[in-house]
């Protein structure tokens, strides 16, 4: 009696574990439009003629939320980060800073991973899985972390994914432009941080491409309000130059 009523539970293990896979894959649908082709093409010119690349923007390394094998590359601070939030919609944090890359360092691209449905069905689930992440080796980096840039979704032809990672990164040296500044400038840039009467470049290679751009005129003047996910931060230039600066609502600027 102990063998026969064994013996249908071992049996039944193998199908039952093909259900519960088949229904996981099915749980996870491809969050790519961009075809198989253009990915492919993307893959070999990134990874390949491309590969080596500059840091257009200093950019934090912090953990990569729930996945402790790979560090997150991002130019805004972990409670300024939105790609992944919780059950009740607030934005979950990738973890504590762990080290800051300067604007013009080099990096080289190893891999353009798009999220297709079986690549979400591999991926943590506690991380940006249906993001498309592009791996790469940074310069100052500790040797052998896999460092992943999140670029966001709904990147659907080759040029809206070019024009996407250009916002952090440059094929062409920054040594000419960063060598421009002052060294006060250049050195809030090298620390993320601002100082008044920056140009806007820097700012941008300091606090990162901003999410939201306000633009008005006052007489001759013109002025723009740059702001950051979540509005937390925000900084006020006037004809091209940083005049202020707020984080958090307290003005950050020396």
């Amino acid at each position: 009696m102990t063998r026969s009523s064994s013996r249908p539970s071992s049996l039944l293990l193998v199908p039952l574990l093909a259900v519960v896979s088949a229904g996981i894959g099915a749980g996870c649908a491809s969050a790519t439009r961009m075809s198989p082709e253009d990915r492919a093409s993307l893959d070999r010119a990134l990874t390949g003629p491309d590969a080596d690349q500059y840091l257009r923007v200093s950019a934090y390394l912090t953990p990569f939320f729930g996945d402790g094998s790979k560090r997150l590359l991002t130019p805004y601070p972990p409670e300024d980060v939105r790609l992944l939030d919780d059950t009740s919609g607030k934005p979950i944090s990738p973890g504590a800073i762990q080290a800051t890359v300067p604007a013009g360092a080099r990096v080289r691209i190893t891999k353009v991973e798009f999220p297709t449905a079986w690549v979400v069905t591999e991926r943590l689930l506690y991380t940006p899985r249906s993001w498309p992440w592009v791996y790469l080796t940074v310069e100052g980096a500790p040797p052998g972390e896999q460092v992943v840039l999140v670029l966001p979704p709904n990147l659907d032809r080759p040029a809206d994914f070019r024009t996407e990672l250009e916002k952090t990164l440059s094929p062409r040296s920054l040594t000419d432009q960063l060598d421009g500044f002052s060294a006060t400038v250049k050195e809030a840039v090298r620390t993320k941080k601002l100082v008044a009467d920056m140009p806007a470049d820097a700012v941008r290679m300091a606090w990162g491409p901003p999410e939201t751009v306000r633009r008005t005129l006052e007489g001759t003047a013109k002025n723009e309000e740059w702001r950051y996910a979540g509005e937390r931060r925000k900084a006020f230039l006037t004809d091209g130059r940083l005049v202020r600066a707020e984080e958090a609502g307290n003005a950050v600027l020396p």
